[in-house]
């Protein structure tokens, strides 16, 4: 691909690592943007973007940030579909996607991306689909690239920087699944029993001392 400007989607500063290392090889000028409203707590936010923000101006890239934090509105549009991430999953993707396909053809940028491309535990056909989808609607290319060979090498780096890395992907729903079925086994809620135990026993919430990274079944590990 010819180099463009280019609007890099970012769910946080470890996912960004190596699609922009790729982009930014192939001559591409590289813009970054966050826009994220389905990341919860708010505060969990904002860490995310700081630690994104840090890397940034590490190596020298602008970014784009939509702080509107339109969580109503988001929740709106993934409830009826909350306990289905097949579903779940690519009304988020859409949502983020075609913002950020707005915001680019608006500004006048070539093509965008996203580094929702990175991680092995997103779902990667729905969001090259959406992404594809998104840029159609908005008269931009949707720029598709398979980062994920490269999620074992971001983890390295963000580990050696010290980067703050969520255990979560992002929604309270994948908090949810992360914390609760790691703790229960994949039981659901109910057992209440279980959950004080397991508190007093010192093995709630992953348990002393364990690294909210390294089990993480989203893209925090590396992601979003």
């Amino acid at each position: 691909m010819t180099p463009v400007r280019l609007l890099l989607h970012t769910c946080c500063g470890p996912c960004t690592i190596f699609p922009l290392h790729v982009l930014r090889q192939e001559g591409h000028a590289v813009t970054a943007c966050y826009f994220n409203p389905n990341i919860h707590p708010y505060r969990e936010w904002e860490r995310r973007l700081h630690t994104l923000a840090d890397y940034l101006a590490r190596v020298g890239v602008d970014l784009d940030v939509d702080d509107s934090y339109d969580l109503k509105a988001y929740l709106e549009a993934v409830l009826p579909h909350a306990h289905l991430p097949s579903r779940r999953c690519p009304v988020c993707y859409r949502i983020r996607l075609d913002e950020v396909a707005r915001r680019a053809a608006a500004s006048g940028y070539d093509a965008f991306t996203t580094t929702l491309l990175v991680s092995p535990y997103q779902d990667h056909e729905a969001v090259a689909r959406v992404g594809r989808e998104a840029g159609e609607a908005r008269g931009i290319l949707f720029y598709y690239r398979d980062f994920r060979p490269g999620w074992k090498e971001a983890v390295r780096v963000s580990r050696e920087l010290g980067m703050y890395r969520q255990g979560y992907c992002g929604c309270v729903f994948s908090e949810r699944e992360r914390y609760w079925r790691a703790r229960t086994g994949g039981r659901e809620f109910g057992a209440g029993r279980a959950h004080a135990d397991s508190f007093r026993n010192g093995t709630g919430s992953g348990g002393a001392g364990a690294d909210p990274g390294d089990a993480h079944p989203a893209p925090g590990e590396a992601a979003g």
